[in-house]
């Protein structure tokens, strides 16, 4: 049997991808599913191509292919094309047209004045890259997919429930303790944990993981029949992205906007949940001199967990029968059901990690 611990998007995914090869899956989540302490919550996360890393690029290649075997599998729409914008000295427009270029990725390069052209109610500081292949993922709609198809596929989903340790025992199996007594054993667990990884105390070595608490912040259109790309924007001051916002911004149209950096040190227990109003400060500011077609005032905000490695890679590895899964650092999301199958293959011993993903990888 296989345990994985933590229904977020990717211990859902890994489920998923593990019940329908048909093997014998316990899913065990602490919350109900699709809840909001972690960091796989929400109507809208960004799916784009845009990576100075050729990696990276080909992992979305990769994962454009899963999301849409989930969409048929799932017979749910989870993926909206909607185009990506990048732009400011920070995200370097050339140097990721050429990195696209090279992959066979199609963009286009344009100056900000024909960028201005083709989206007047955004101000361009420069040039700016446009691939048509960014969009927006429901991660709240994915979760419930991926649990769903998997109890469909056969698994079993212990819901509510809280894993407390993980020991390896001497015959290479696991034993999973919960808080409400339990002791469960597994051939395999895939620990999908996010930001609870770090206090999990496994008998595994991990990379250094900083979890912070991050703030997001909804403004509505101006002109709601607008259909808004996704944008990725870095300057010497902030780096801060946008997106449609779906049903997390309200009724009507609006444009999810935060910043990527400047979080909060917090842990998963300890999160305050409450929004840094400077972070409010500074988006509103941002939103009123360079998005112009929204109004700068937020009709909703919200918070969120991010778990980083000092290198921003993921952490994808197997220790005995303990793999673990944190593919994080702000920008997991949109490989979801790509690190399920990847983790799948690593708890089935049918792959080895990447190096970059590795626990004990230099850095």
């Amino acid at each position: 049997m296989i345990a994985v611990v933590g229904a977020g998007l990717m211990g859902a995914a890994t489920a998923w991808q593990l019940a329908r090869r048909g093997h014998e899956v316990t899913l065990i989540e602490a919350y109900d599913i699709a809840h909001r302490h972690g960091s796989s919550h929400g109507s809208s996360r960004i799916f784009r191509r845009a990576y100075a890393d050729p990696l990276y690029v080909r992992l979305t290649g990769q994962a454009h292919d899963q999301w849409q075997e989930l969409e048929d599998d799932a017979s749910t729409p989870l993926l909206r094309t909607a185009g990506g914008l990048d732009l400011g000295e920070g995200r370097d427009p050339e140097g990721l047209a050429a990195v696209l270029g090279a992959a066979g990725v199609p963009c286009e390069l344009l100056g900000a004045e024909a960028a201005a052209e083709r989206w007047p109610y955004i101000r361009f500081p420069g040039p700016v890259l446009y691939h048509p292949d960014g969009g927006v993922i429901d991660a709240d709609q994915a979760v419930v997919a991926c649990v769903r198809r998997a109890i469909e596929h056969g698994a079993d989903a212990v819901i509510g429930v809280r894993v407390e340790g993980i020991d390896v025992l001497g015959d290479g199996k696991a034993l999973l303790r919960t808080d409400d007594g339990r002791e469960v054993v597994a051939d395999t667990v895939v620990i999908a944990a996010g930001p609870w990884l770090p206090g999990l105390e496994l008998p595994v070595p991990l990379p250094p993981l900083s979890v912070t608490q991050q703030q997001v912040f909804h403004f509505r259109q101006r002109d709601p029949s607008v259909a808004w790309p996704v944008l990725v924007s870095k300057d010497a001051d902030m780096q801060v992205f946008g997106l449609p916002s779906g049903s997390d911004g309200g009724p009507l149209p609006a444009v999810k906007v935060a910043e990527h950096d400047r979080g909060t040190p917090s842990t998963a227990r300890t999160r305050s949940g409450a929004v840094d109003p400077s972070s409010r400060t500074r988006i509103s500011a941002f939103v009123r001199d360079r998005l112009p077609g929204l109004h700068p005032d937020p009709v909703a905000e919200a918070t969120c967990l991010y778990t980083t490695t000092p290198d921003d890679d993921f952490v994808l590895d197997r220790h005995g029968p303990l793999v673990i899964v944190s593919p994080c650092s702000g920008h997991g999301a949109k490989f979801a059901p790509l690190i399920g199958a990847m983790a799948a293959d690593l708890a089935m011993g049918r792959a080895e990690p990447h190096p970059r993903f590795r626990l004990d990888r230099a850095g």
